[in-house]
């Protein structure tokens, strides 16, 4: 008798309220900083074209959350939030959901886009450095814990045709 082979990661849009638990239960398992429950519904309730979960199966394996609004004078992305559950790592999930938001923030005419992340965290800096976000500034004690981060950010060119 063989086994089943897994099934593939399918990546979706937000849907509704119903996914917010299981979108809480993996940011809080994999993130440093508390987030209320406000400080998720402001997000994905503003922009809920900007989240995107990574489903396998029914369960909910991989997520980011972002922002788009004007910054100066320019529209900046933000990524606030981006978790994958510790069994999924390696598996490219994180640069999928990075790539999606990206994509559909240039799509909105991005100039560029900004993320911070805990400066002693390699994972996530090589993840974004791969992806073209270089760092922009170092930000002391940043976060409650203590920890320094460093801002990225990623140049959109905004010239770019849809295809």
């Amino acid at each position: 008798m063989s086994e089943t082979p897994p099934q593939p990661i399918e990546y979706v849009p937000y849907k509704d309220e119903h996914q917010l638990p299981s979108i809480i239960r993996l940011i809080e398992n994999d993130l440093s900083e508390p987030y209320s429950i406000y400080t998720y519904r402001y997000f994905i309730h503003n922009w809920p074209h900007l989240c995107f979960l990574a489903m396998d199966g029914e369960a909910c394996v991989g997520v980011i959350i972002c922002k788009l609004d004007p910054h100066k004078d320019r529209l900046r992305g933000y990524i606030a939030m981006l978790a994958v559950a510790k069994d999924y790592r390696k598996r490219a999930i994180g640069s999928t959901l990075v790539q999606r938001a990206v994509h559909a923030m240039k799509q909105q005419q991005a100039d560029e886009i900004v993320l911070e992340t805990e400066f002693t965290n390699q994972g996530a800096l090589s993840l974004y450095q791969r992806l073209g976000f270089i760092k922009d500034k170092r930000l002391y004690r940043y976060y409650l814990n203590g920890i320094d981060a460093f801002r990225l950010k990623l140049f959109c060119n905004t010239m770019v045709k849809d295809s």
